[in-house]
């Protein structure tokens, strides 16, 4: 799912994408090309690599990046032929964060944590040949964790830019990285040779051009004070709701500086800095339903960040439609017509089609693969388009959360056309080759301490075929006539969503809608629903998008999957889907609180 939000008690709000979660832990077949086709490469490689290093300056200004790139090449040329598979690739990650974390329920402050600072090292370290390599998964390893060891479960990094202590603490790494990458790849050799062939005999490397730029650092100095006093004055609105049984606000800000050297020559030096004031609120409906609510906003700059008032405008409307929610009628089982309003639409887009186009899923044969070979082929209405352009900082007025230069490989971003008029043409690539796509686009990504794996970014869906939103809901009512069907339903607002990839589990999907209306065909006002889930499967969903509305908007937020957490948005215009099913939530089986809230009790009032 692309969205996630924790409560003060560690409790998820936003379920993961599953699709990445059960790889991580799961997956049981890799593929990988017999070891004797790589023996004829390992020399052209190495000399290919030195190359590189040689047109790069040795001389990097930066004294951490300066000690990164001297213990890099100091260990690639004296580890290259010291273990029984060659070193032919060797990058260095240092991720420098600082942070600083406020809430408050109530109008008070329950959690409020200076600014911290940390820095974190992650490995990627490879022997063998880009044909078949250390770093690949084994077919029969249930718990699929072997190539995800990136050396960061280690000794912490040095804060300070001391290049004794930096260099000792990227030797010691390297060593243990080295050494690891042996064993693995002995078990690869041995794997291979009691396997049957595999169908996607692509190399597992690819070789891309290196890179060097320092990007621009932005000052980066939140005022905690100021931000206490703020959330504490938002949180203290949801005092005037008997309806909220629960709440928080919180505000968080982060600036992650990424330094990256690699054998090939790369040296970056980029940053993100990412602003977040979010609010979850929370209530029991008389049948022991939790009903919760989340609204947030995400800015890369203060200026982003909107005023008191529109922050207080979003505050009430959460209490409001939480308080009609507690009452509204619960839903009951549906497959009939749906509109899925634009930001619905991008999360169904994320879920349904997003990670079925990550690359690395096509050569995985415990993956479903539902796309793999649909290259070419109309795989969703001729009206329809879809890219991915992480390159891209704002759709209209709105930041887009998926936007970076250079991605967690080294490689720039590029805008990726993946569906033209339907016609599916493209993968997210990172550095895994498949059949027919040998490089990367740029969307290798990963956080703190997971192996990159080919991610989505910025997905944006467009339509060649809209209609004015009161149109479409003409639309909606025809189709649900047509079907008969008493009412179509509109999905207004979604939390986020999950699914799932692999052979092992159905190929499915889950959203999470907030707000559900029922729209009557007979002309009754819309009637709100609470306690459905919209469930399916990728193929059939896609195939039954109707129309498009003539609106656009961005859901931005975290998608979870086996690489870790990375900030995506998805835009979509309001969508028409000719059949939709939704099933009923589970709920708690707990009466509401026997006593009204302290703040609301008559009783005690008198």
């Amino acid at each position: 799912m692309p969205f996630q939000n924790i409560d003060r008690r560690g409790n998820f709000l936003y379920l993961p994408c599953l699709t990445g979660l059960l790889s991580a832990s799961l997956a049981i077949c890799c593929l990988f090309p017999p070891i004797a086709l790589a023996k004829d490469k390992i020399k052209s490689t190495a000399a290919h690599a030195a190359k590189r290093q040689d047109a790069v300056a040795k001389v990097v200004p930066n004294p951490l990046l300066a000690a990164m790139r001297a213990e890099l090449d100091r260990s690639f040329a004296n580890l290259k032929s010291a273990g029984e598979a060659p070193l032919y690739f060797l990058s260095y990650s240092v991720y420098d964060v600082e942070s600083l974390n406020v809430q408050a329920d109530y109008g008070a402050l329950y959690s409020q944590e200076s600014n911290d600072r940390s820095r974190s090292l992650d490995i990627d370290l490879r022997v063998g040949s880009p044909k078949v390599d250390s770093s690949h998964k084994l077919r029969d390893n249930d718990l699929g964790l072997d190539s995800m060891d990136l050396g960061s479960s280690g000794p912490a990094f040095p804060l300070s830019d001391d290049q004794a202590a930096i260099r000792t603490a990227l030797w010691l790494r390297t060593d243990s990285a080295f050494k690891k990458a042996q064993k693995k790849f002995r078990k690869v050799v041995t794997n291979k040779g009691v396997k049957v062939e595999e169908d996607d005999t692509s190399d597992d490397f690819s070789l891309e051009k290196p890179h060097s730029e320092t990007l621009p650092s932005t000052a980066f100095a939140p005022d905690r004070s100021a931000w206490e006093e703020r959330v504490r004055r938002l949180s203290a609105l949801y005092k005037l709701y008997p309806a909220v049984q629960d709440s928080n606000i919180s505000f968080s800000a982060s600036k992650t500086k990424h330094y990256l050297v690699n054998s090939e020559g790369t040296n970056i030096v980029d940053e993100r800095i990412q602003y977040r004031i979010a609010s979850t609120v929370t209530t029991t409906a008389s049948d022991g339903m939790k009903i919760w609510l989340y609204d947030g906003i995400e800015a890369s700059s203060p200026a982003e960040i909107p005023d008191d008032a529109a922050l207080e405008k979003m505050v009430r409307k959460l209490a409001e439609d939480l308080t009609h929610l507690k009452t509204a009628q619960r839903a009951e089982p549906y497959a009939g017509p749906a509109i899925l309003r634009a930001k619905a639409a991008g999360v169904f887009f994320h879920e349904i089609f997003g990670h079925r186009i990550e690359g690395h899923r096509q050569k995985d044969e415990s993956e479903g693969r539902t796309f793999t070979k649909k290259v070419g082929q109309l795989i969703m209405p001729p009206f329809i388009s879809v890219m991915d352009d992480p390159t891209r900082q704002r759709f209209g007025t709105k930041p887009l959360n998926g936007y970076y230069k250079y991605d967690d490989e080294g490689v720039p971003a590029e805008k990726v056309i993946l569906v033209d008029q339907g016609i599916l043409k493209n993968f997210l690539m990172a550095r895994s080759p498949i059949n027919g796509f040998s490089r990367s686009n740029g969307h290798g990504r990963s956080s703190r301490g997971h192996a990159v794996v080919a991610r989505q970014g910025n997905l944006i869906v467009d339509s060649s075929k809209r209609v004015p939103m009161a149109e479409l809901r003409e639309m909606l009512v025809a189709e649900a006539k047509k079907q008969g069907k008493p009412y179509g339903l509109l999905f207004d607002e979604i939390a986020g969503g999950f699914t799932m990839t692999q052979t092992f589990m159905p190929q499915s999907f889950k959203l999470l809608p907030l707000r559900v209306w029922k729209v009557f065909t007979d002309g009754r006002p819309d009637e709100l629903l609470r306690g459905v889930d919209l469930v399916g499967t990728p193929l059939s969903s896609l195939e039954r998008i109707v129309c498009a509305g003539d609106d656009d908007d961005t859901f931005n937020g975290t998608c979870g999957a086996e690489s870790g957490w990375v900030p995506v948005s998805a835009t979509s215009p309001s969508l028409l889907v000719g059949n939709i099913e939704v099933e009923l939530q589970s709920k708690a089986q707990e009466k509401p609180p026997l006593l009204p809230a302290p703040l609301f009790d008559k009783e005690e009032a008198k």
